[in-house]
């Protein structure tokens, strides 16, 4: 029987600017299965990054539910949500946001020594390897490429072991070849450690790599472009 991991439920988020309602997400429901790479797609300003916000509890919706992992995110309060964060989400950004003083090794275990988690070295390590990194382990990020730099935020994100996998335009920065590389590198990680990927795109190349893609357009998703990809 197949696990739904992540269940979103007429999830609205509206925010108040001036006279104005701004509608960012207005009743968005859907579920990714486990194990699931799901894209999702739309122009600027669609609702793509709130709702991938909304699935890693950075954000709160005005109204509807998600769930992930059996965890109802709506019912948690600020310390639980790190929490969750912490432990549950493993977060890819288009900035890599890596700490410029640390070497990319210390980068990628910081999340854990910050929650007090042990450090899997062994899993670091094959991170590493993976990754094609162990070389760059001891550099600091100004000393690596753009490329090298997402990797080394796709390790930081794995070595949690979180059950998502959230990325939010991790290819913006980077040229084509970098892309297509750091995306199929993150589908086999995903799938070596059988986790759910989802990732925010507007790369359509980018999104056919995905098993499924989703469209949203002024904060729903778009009728019928809950699809396969290659389908």
């Amino acid at each position: 029987m197949e696990h739904i991991i992540v269940k979103a439920a007429s999830l609205k988020k509206y925010y108040n600017i001036g006279s104005q309602t701004v509608k960012a997400l207005d009743g968005v429901t859907f579920h990714v299965k486990e194990g699931e790479f799901v894209s999702i797609i739309g122009k600027s300003g669609c609702g793509k990054s709130t709702l991938l916000h909304m699935i890693g509890g950075l954000d709160t919706p005005t109204s509807g539910t998600v769930i992930v992992d059996g965890m109802n995110l709506s019912e948690m309060n600020q310390e639980q949500l790190a929490l969750f964060r912490r432990r549950k989400a493993g977060f890819i950004f288009q900035q890599y946001n890596l700490i410029p003083d640390l070497t990319v090794y210390d980068n990628i275990i910081f999340p854990l020594k910050l929650d007090g988690a042990q450090i899997d070295a062994e899993l670091v390590q094959e991170l590493l390897v993976s990754l094609h990194m162990t070389d760059k382990a001891e550099m600091f990020p100004s000393m690596l490429s753009g490329g090298e730099q997402q990797r080394t935020a796709i390790a930081r994100a794995l070595a949690a072991k979180p059950s998502v996998i959230l990325a939010d335009e991790p290819t913006g920065n980077l040229d084509t070849s970098a892309s297509h590389d750091v995306i199929g590198l993150l589908k086999i990680m995903a799938e070596k450690y059988r986790q759910t990927l989802i990732v925010i795109t507007h790369d359509l190349d980018i999104a056919q790599m995905a098993d499924r893609i989703i469209q949203l357009q002024n904060g729903k998703i778009l009728e019928g472009s809950d699809f396969h990809a290659g389908k």
